[in-house]
Parts: C-alpha cells; structure tokens; sequence
C-alpha cells in the first residue's frame, strides 16, 4: 500500500530513510512553533512590545503556537499525500512579519488574516488555471539552479544567525559594517560553541558518509546542550541576555501533555476594504501574492532540484498539483491566525537524510500534531543544536553551482545576483526578482531580448511593482 501510493522504491528510497528523513525535517522547522508565536502574539495588549492592532487587540502566544502546530500539520500531510513530496509546510517567515509590523497595525487581526486567505485564493486559482505552472516552466534552467544555489545560501545563513555565530550589530546604524562573528568579534557564548561542536561533528559524520549523520549530529547535540544548561545553567536570551539560548532552553521538563487552544481558528474578517481605501488593500494583497507566489516557487525549485525529482530542464512531476496544494497553505494559515503557510526550505535537511517522496511528511505532519499536546516535549531541542543542520544542507545545495556557465555574463549576473539577494535581503522572492529583473534587461541589451519567454516579460514588470510597493502607495495616498 505504501508503494502503491508514494512510490518509495521507485525513487530509490526506503521506508527507513523516509521516516528518517520526515523526523531530521520536523527537528529542523520545529522552531517555527516557538517563533511565530513571537512575530504575531502579544503576552497581554499592556506589553510595551505587544503586536497591537488598529482596534487595540492581540493573537495570544499559546493559542498562536497552537494553530501554528495544527495548520502546519495538516497542511504538510496533505502536501505529502497529494503532491507525493517530501516538502513540508508551515508559517513563512517574512509574511508573518509584515503581518505584525505592516498590515495588523492598519486595521484589526481579524482582517489582516482575512487578507491572507484572498491571497490564498487568488495563488490557488493561478495555480489552478496553470498559469503557475506555467510561469515555473518558463524559468531558464541556468536560474533555476541559480534559485536553489541561493537558497542553499540563505538556508546556511539562518542556521549561522539562529546559532548565534552571525550577529547583527547593535549600532549598525553608525557602522559600515552590519553583522559580526559572535560577540565582539568571538564565539562568547555556550550556545554557539554547542552550534560550532555540532557543525565540526555533523560535518564529520556527513563527509565520512555516515548514514543518518545529520540525525545522529541534532541528537548529539541536544544531549550536549541539555549537559552544559545542566552545568553552567546558561538561560534564555530574553532579549536581555546575548550569551543565553536563543528560543528553547535545553533543560528536561516538568510537564509533558498540555491541552492546546484552537480558539482562533476561524477567528476572519473581511472588513479590510471597509476600513481602508481599496488602493491600499489591493497594493497589500498585491504584496501579499507576489511573496507567496515566487516564495514557493523559489523554494519548490530548490528543494526539487536537491531531492533529484527535476528533469534536466529543471521541471518537476506534478508540480501543478503541488503548487495548488501550497497555495491552500496559505488559505489555511489565514483561517487558523497562524499567518500564511507555505513550503519550508528546512525541508532540505529531511531529504539529505534521505527523503523523496510524500511518506516523508507523513510523519513530519503528525509530529506537529502531537506538538499542540507535547509542546514542552519538543522544546527540548535548542535551535543551536538543529541549526548545524541547516549549514550543512546548505553547503549540499550549493555544489549545484558548478553546473552554471559562469563564461556567459548575460545568465551569471542575473544567477549571482539570484544567489545573493536571497541571504543579504533574508527573502526568497526579493532573490528571485532580481534575477529575473536583472535576466529580461541583459536579454535585451544584448539583442537577444527574442529568446526570452513572454512570461518572463510579465513576472519581470511585476517584481518591477513589488520593488516599488511602497513609493507607489505613497503615490496613491
């Protein structure tokens, strides 16, 4: 049955490297159940740093970790059973983001998750008329190596800021120089001497051949990080605390089963258009779509391409299938106030391990479901421990780049630039848009402008509009 339905050994895996895979993907993004809780929610409307929206409400912190783990769920195993990927879904980061700093502070909660599903319908139904489908394959193959070489960057680049080792500088403003190693120029803390162990022994493990050696490398480093919290009692960041843990403290817990609170499933509204002039909301549903769309897009390609699914022209089986699927990632995550769901380029770590098909998330899906009840269980892990991972994955995508003819100029700057952007902007899709912008232009500079398919015409002048979003609201005020 489980051939029958996920092709296992058809694509060369088994069932031991899938359920391997699924669970090195689940400790690799479980951090998102920690995160999203503080990008979007609020301890109480009195905090000093409460996400406060127009109207004077906020998203509570538990009940945002739980719909977070429950669409998150859901979500990664239907992508599993439906698209037969080994790709996992969960809340983008970026868009919640601009959810809590942007859009929320503009109208009410409610509203802003009600701007998300019309973004979610709108990415479903251009994924349903094929004209995502369409848009993906009508990438050039040197870009589309280009997108998974850069988000190999951008992946090995939040393992190095998770963990620490990177630091953005606390007067940057008044510095040429943005981000630092560590602290003051030196590892000076026990979580990122844990990372740079973990790093040293899962590169190890990885260039030895070992199997399961990024799995082996996550739980060798808990162990090490729960030892010393035990020892040298490190604590959490907090903010307040540079030499503390970034998200999860390492220790053993009290309680393992909690009763987790769905109260804002379902919590919508569409009064956004009531509220504000309809400029302005169309030019953040706008926003919204261009994310979302070249986002998934970018991380599909990358993610394909490292998995070995893509063929030579870089297209991937099914990938209509897969691209509406992740567009009703982000219809979910606005029903459940989680923020837009969509796919997770840590999902790369679970197909070094191995994974290839949809079996995969099958156990990544369920083991999101059991962190809404387990949520102390799984906050064992620190992110220092996983976020060695995320550097080696990283270091895997980006061997792709040697198959890049860096000798012709009018397809490596637009790759270079594509690798980049992603990691220097923190965005996949301001990545892929520079690319693509910088791709058209050469193209028809150098006379060849023919050779470039109509719809790169089309997604070129739209990123030009997203590149712009802002002066033209200030335009249209």
């Amino acid at each position: 049955m489980i051939e029958r339905l996920f092709g296992v050994a058809e694509r060369g895996s088994t069932i031991s490297r899938e359920l391997r895979g699924g669970l090195v993907t689940f400790m690799a993004m479980a951090y998102i159940i920690v995160l999203n809780p503080l990008i979007l929610g609020s301890v109480s409307p009195t905090d000093p740093a409460a996400k406060v929206d127009a109207v004077g409400g906020i998203l509570p912190i538990p009940q945002v970790a739980a719909v977070t783990a429950l669409v998150a769920g859901v979500m990664t195993i239907l992508f599993g059973v439906i698209a037969n990927y080994p790709f996992a879904i969960a809340t983008g980061l970026g868009i919640n983001t601009l959810l809590a700093v942007t859009i929320a502070p503009m109208m009410s909660w409610p509203e802003a998750m009600g701007l998300v599903v019309i973004d979610g319908v709108i990415i479903v139904l251009l994924a349903a008329t094929g004209f995502r489908t369409a848009v993906f394959n009508a990438v050039p193959p040197e870009l589309k190596v280009a997108i998974a070489v850069g988000i190999g960057a951008f992946i090995a680049l939040i393992g190095l800021v998770d963990a620490g080792f990177v630091r953005r500088l606390p007067d940057a403003a008044n510095t040429t120089v943005p981000v630092s190693l560590g602290i003051d120029g030196s590892i000076a803390s026990w979580p990122t001497f844990v990372f740079v162990l973990g790093l040293l022994i899962m590169g190890v493990l990885v260039a030895r051949g070992v199997r399961a050696a990024i799995l082996i490398g996550v739980v060798v480093n808990t162990v090490i990080a729960i030892v010393i919290e035990a020892i040298v009692h490190v604590g959490p960041s907090m903010g307040t605390n540079p030499k503390g843990w970034s998200l999860s403290v390492p220790t053993l817990p009290d309680q393992i089963v909690g009763l987790p609170d769905l109260s804002l499933v379902g919590d919508v509204s569409f009064g956004a258009f009531s509220r504000l002039d309809i400029l302005t909301v169309v030019l953040l549903i706008f926003t919204l779509v261009l994310a979302n769309f070249f986002d998934a897009m970018g991380t599909l390609t990358g993610l394909g391409q490292q998995a070995g699914l893509a063929d030579k022209d870089g297209k991937l089986p099914n990938v209509g299938k897969a691209l509406i699927v992740e567009g009703t990632g982000a219809v979910a995550g606005g029903v459940g106030s989680a923020s837009s769901n969509t796919l997770f380029v840590e999902s790369a770590a679970g197909i070094a391990e191995g994974a290839r098909t949809g079996l995969a998330n099958l156990l990544t899906g369920l083991l999101f479901l059991a962190a809404m009840f387990l949520t102390p269980l799984y906050a064992i892990v620190p992110v220092e421990a996983a976020a060695p991972a995320l550097v080696i994955v990283g270091a895997l995508m980006f061997r792709q780049i040697t198959s890049i003819d860096l000798s012709e100029l009018r397809t490596a700057i637009p790759a270079f630039l594509t690798v980049v952007v992603m990691p220097f902007t923190y965005s996949i899709a301001n990545g892929i848009g520079a690319g693509f912008v910088s791709y058209v232009a050469l193209s028809a500079a150098t006379g060849r402008a023919r050779q470039v398919h109509p719809l790169m015409w089309v997604v070129a002048v739209a990123f030009v509009g997203y590149f712009a979003v802002g002066p033209l609201r200030s335009l249209f005020a």
